[in-house]
């Protein structure tokens, strides 16, 4: 690597393959390594743009995030045979082994890991080594001070955003673009003016975990630096970014941040099966490109990115990070891709990852070819029902 600022950085996910909580569980650390095999078919990832998060800035900055109590709950369920204590507070933890988030061997060690990773991406943007910077293996935005759900342990999230404001003294922006709210790191900084939370996701009223509505904008001195933009269930591409751009355009203007911190869960497809928003690949291409502009029109392009949820991984994770990265770098892929929306063919000798679950029907295109889909019924009534919530939510920023 050359001493000048690289324009992006692959922040290394390796650690990010041990967070595993059984082997069909939604969360599965396969979605990394088919995104990463992705870009290598694609000659898009070159050794000289990854970085292995060395230094262990987790236990220092754990402290900043979660409780005492719970730091040590989770090293005590880490045990490969936890203790009858340990087990019998499990639930009050959030780690029921029939939950959304069991315990495993391992897991203090693994989530820890994912936390000096999303730092280590901080830093390295904040002390000027890269002006972008990408962890994939991280994006845990729903674990909370005092214990664990949907499927995150540690906030690596909150824990990059601490980082940045008591070592560099930054106002960060945090946009997340998952379907489920993230609700963890809004919590995180509820009081904080320094730290916009912005989330769009399809609405609480249907989907875990039942937060984020327009209403939530902060409080006391923290009041007006969180924006919540909940959607309706069924959304489509043109109304998830038209919500989208209209807020976050506004927002940047008004909060004017140091650095942009995103999360990048890419559940909103219409093919995840955790969530009902019906939206193609051609959101996961327009996002980044948003970000991607507005971080160089008002921070210096000073942009982590991380990655979340995405639970139809052969299909659309890989794909939506794929695009992440590509945008990242300026990748002339793009430059195809754009200019062949129908379809851009993916390398014909990907997936190179063997695995028992691997599908028969394969994506073979970047993009989805949406004129192929049954159209969607009260298409006109949800889009409707979208700027009135989008409306209602902007109405503290001016």
């Amino acid at each position: 690597m050359t001493h000048s600022r690289m324009e992006a950085l692959w922040i290394d996910s390796a650690a990010a393959s041990h967070y595993r909580f059984h082997e069909d569980h939604p969360f599965h650390p396969i979605r990394l390594a088919l995104t990463e095999d992705l870009l290598d078919a694609c000659g898009a990832l070159r050794s000289d743009q990854k970085m292995k998060p060395l230094t262990p800035h987790a236990d220092e900055v754990l402290d900043w995030i979660h409780r005492a109590d719970y730091i040590a709950a989770v090293r005590a369920l880490s045990e490969s045979a936890p203790g009858s204590e340990a087990i019998a507070l499990a639930g009050q933890y959030g780690f029921e082994l029939d939950g959304d988030t069991p315990y495993f061997p391992g897991m203090h060690e693994a989530a820890a890991a994912i936390v000096t990773g999303s730092v280590a991406a901080a830093e390295a943007v904040m002390s000027g080594l890269t002006r972008h910077a990408l962890h994939l293996g991280g994006g845990l935005h729903h674990a909370f001070q005092d214990r664990g759900a949907g499927f995150c342990v540690y906030n690596d999230a909150a824990a990059a955003i601490r980082w940045m404001t008591r070592k560099h003294g930054a106002k960060v922006l945090y946009v997340d673009t998952d379907v489920h709210h993230g609700d963890g790191v809004q919590w995180s900084f509820y009081t904080d003016p320094d730290v916009f939370t912005f989330s769009i996701h399809e609405t609480g009223k249907f989907l875990f975990p039942g937060s984020g509505f327009a209403h939530e904008r902060g409080e006391s001195s923290g009041y007006g630096a969180c924006l919540n933009v909940p959607v309706e269930p069924y959304t489509e591409d043109d109304s998830w970014l038209e919500s989208f751009s209209t807020a976050l355009e506004r927002v940047i203007r008004v909060f004017k941040p140091d650095v942009i911190v995103s999360q990048h869960g890419c559940d909103a497809h219409a093919l995840d099966p955790l969530a009902h928003v019906h939206c193609s690949m051609r959101i996961y291409r327009e996002m980044p490109r948003l970000i991607h502009r507005l971080a160089h029109e008002w921070t210096d392009g000073r942009w982590i990115a991380l990655g979340g949820g995405g639970y139809e991984h052969w299909h659309v994770v890989p794909r939506a990070w794929g695009l992440l990265w590509l945008e990242m770098t300026d990748h002339p892929l793009l430059e195809v891709i754009d200019a062949a929306p129908e379809g851009t063919p993916l390398p014909t000798d990907w997936p190179r990852i063997v695995s028992p679950h691997r599908p028969a029907d394969l994506p073979r295109t970047w993009l989805d070819d949406t004129a192929a889909w049954a159209p969607m019924p009260r298409r006109a009534e949800i889009a409707a029902k979208n700027r009135e919530v989008l409306a209602l939510a902007l109405q503290h920023l001016g």
